[in-house]
């Protein structure tokens, strides 16, 4: 169990804190010469079954507000400190505000410097407090009357805190530690700790460091104040890592993490909790985790919100942010993660805002799932992410309608027939609308349709239509099962003829019907025939190549590739040994069709599917 305290300045967090556990968490000079705590202090106090109570002293002075907000992240309850002879104090208040605002953590009270009063003072004070904390929600809430210097209420508190049920366990999801303190062990070398989120660890294993974006190995654990194999959420951890990484590499609020998501978040929609009114674009002071920035705030509708970040932060679903004004004065409310990549158009449409809605009430995995893949399909990636569940976890959700698993994304069943559905129509277009042509390579039949969307995925998509027999690939072209063209017998009789002078070289309409004294519009029908069949491809209009040549000059390109190399006009000229201005017409005819892309003067292969 982690437990934290809160309360005012001077009210005697530390000295409870020692009188239960025997130990000073007070470790900085500075803190033990003023008498005040000024960062972050750890206490751990081991009971006779062998679990070990873990403290987080927090400073409760106003201007180490930051350090306070570091150390109660992830926490299982919070220790409550007012001292008799004050009474609620505004730190009292503000404390109780930001525990609310992270999640409203279990309270139990602690009433110090009870022999410095009177019994009705101490009653009064008690009434305050049970009126402050069911205001703000904690509706029963033990309190101990106690005092450091008689002994009184320490022994009580003791056997209450003991006999509260274990912390809870968090060891399923990926690993995902804050860290709030960094140093170097002589012997051992770097060290961190934290407080442990969510996942499992053992010693040996390779974690990401999130400030120095590289990885390191853990080389040794210790667990609540003791030496471990393995630690899990829901504990405080030291971790020993090694890596090429420096102590001053390392900050607090940097991460560790056992799942790497595929970019912090720059952009976030929340729904609001607000203490205080807010105002479009404000700018305010974000914490997170041990970490604090700033950001603004675009209010959109009711509760709902998106915070645009001053520096990215590693966000995942439900994460808590608490919000506080740029002066760093007020504390505003909190923001609960909705949405990590939020569209950049269309937040204030009705049906969108009607979505986020949806999502705001929803709390269960399957149900969240599939709301986010009615917007369209996600990677496992980045839902592992979101919702801090493993893949083989996510894979095993109960969703209906049950998704379909492709291509590395997460799909529903209806958006795989709607752009089914779509890429048929426009095939069905093409076809009506470019009667030389003997379909669409693959590639370009997805940029057509689907191009902002993951290339596998609309590729695996077209596949299945492919399949299915729905889409017939010819060649490396696309094309509908029934587009078939016959000639007529005039036109099948002048091919014949002219299919034997395409051996070698390009023919242009116009020769041909002088080589073979025959009308041009009836051997410009003929050829555009020929090549809607397949046999002759058009590289400019009315100019045509056989598909063998075509095919010939394919295999260059993908040869080039294969050795890293792209095409330019010269190199190609002189490979195919024709005239400048034609290897200019081929290498465009490539780039139109989707087999290449041109990049300044270079033509990179695209479709290495087409022309086969």
């Amino acid at each position: 169990m982690i437990i934290a305290t809160a309360g005012h300045v001077d009210h005697g967090k530390t000295s409870l804190l020692q009188a239960l556990t025997g130990v000073n968490a007070d470790r900085l000079p500075e803190e033990k010469s003023r008498g005040m705590t000024i960062d972050l202090g750890y206490v751990y106090w081991p009971q006779p079954d062998g679990e070990i109570v873990g403290f987080i002293d927090v400073p409760g002075h106003e201007k180490f507000l930051s350090n306070m907000l570091s150390g109660i992240g992830g926490i299982d309850r919070a220790l409550l400190v007012v001292a008799a002879n004050d009474g609620v104090m505004p730190q009292t208040r503000e404390h109780l505000a930001l525990l609310q605002l992270v999640g409203r953590p279990p309270l139990t009270v602690a009433i110090t410097k009870s022999d410095s009063v009177e019994p009705g003072r101490l009653a009064e004070v008690a009434q305050q407090i049970a009126a402050l904390t069911q205001q703000m929600g904690w509706q029963q809430v033990a309190q101990f009357a106690t005092s450091t210097v008689s002994g009184e209420g320490i022994a009580a508190l003791a056997d209450h805190l003991r006999q509260l049920p274990a912390g809870k366990s968090r060891r399923a999801g990926p690993f995902r530690l804050a860290i709030d303190r960094v140093f170097n062990v002589k012997g051992a070398g770097l060290v961190v700790t934290g407080t442990a989120l969510s996942g499992e660890i053992g010693v040996g294993d390779t974690l990401w460091l999130s400030g120095v974006n590289q990885a390191v190995r853990v080389r040794g654990l210790h667990v609540q104040n003791q030496p471990s194999q393995t630690a899990h959420g829901g504990q405080r951890v030291a971790l020993n890592i090694t890596g090429s990484v420096e102590k001053s590499a390392i900050a607090r609020g940097d991460w560790l993490l056992s799942s790497l998501p595929d970019a912090p978040a720059e952009r976030v929609i929340v729904a609001l909790e607000q203490h205080q009114p807010l105002r479009q674009g404000q700018p305010l002071h974000l914490h997170h985790g041990a970490r604090h920035i700033t950001g603004r705030l675009s209010l959109l509708a009711d509760n709902l919100a998106e915070l645009l970040l001053d520096a990215p932060l590693w966000l995942a679903d439900n994460d808590r942010l608490v919000l506080r004004d740029i002066g760093a004065k007020q504390t505003l409310g909190a923001a609960r993660v909705l949405l990590l990549a939020p569209p950049k158009r269309g937040k204030r449409q009705p049906e969108f805002l009607a979505w986020l809605h949806q999502l705001e009430r929803a709390r269960d995995d399957a149900e969240i799932i599939g709301l986010y893949l009615q917007q369209h399909p996600r990677t496992l990636s980045e839902l592992s992410w979101a919702r801090q569940l493993s893949e083989d976890a996510l894979v095993g959700l109960d969703c209906r309608p049950r998704p379909e698993i492709i291509a590395g994304h997460m799909i529903l069943p209806q958006t795989i027939a709607d752009w089914q559905q779509r890429l048929l129509n426009e095939m069905a277009q093409y076809h009506r609308s470019n009667g030389d042509r003997p379909g669409l390579g693959r590639d370009r039949l997805r940029r057509m349709v689907l191009p902002d969307r993951p290339v596998g995925l609309a590729g695996s998509v077209i596949d299945r239509l492919i399949d299915s027999g729905m889409l017939v690939n010819s060649r490396g072209w696309l094309h509908l099962p029934d587009f078939a063209i016959c000639f007529e017998p005039q036109e099948a009789a002048l091919w014949q003829r002219a299919e034997p002078l395409f051996a070698d070289d390009a023919r242009w309409v116009r020769d041909l019907a002088l080589a073979l004294n025959c009308p041009e519009d009836l051997m410009r029908q003929a050829l555009r025939k020929a090549a809607q069949n397949g046999f002759i491809i058009a590289v400019v209009k009315d100019r045509y190549y056989s598909h063998q040549q075509i095919s010939r000059f394919a295999d260059i390109i993908r040869q080039r590739d294969a050795e890293g190399l792209s095409s330019s006009a010269g190199d190609f000229r002189d490979r195919l040994g024709v005239g400048r201005k034609l290897a200019i017409q081929i290498l465009e005819f490539f780039d139109r069709c989707g087999f290449t892309r041109r990049k300044g003067n270079e033509h990179l292969l695209r479709d290495g599917g087409m022309f086969l």
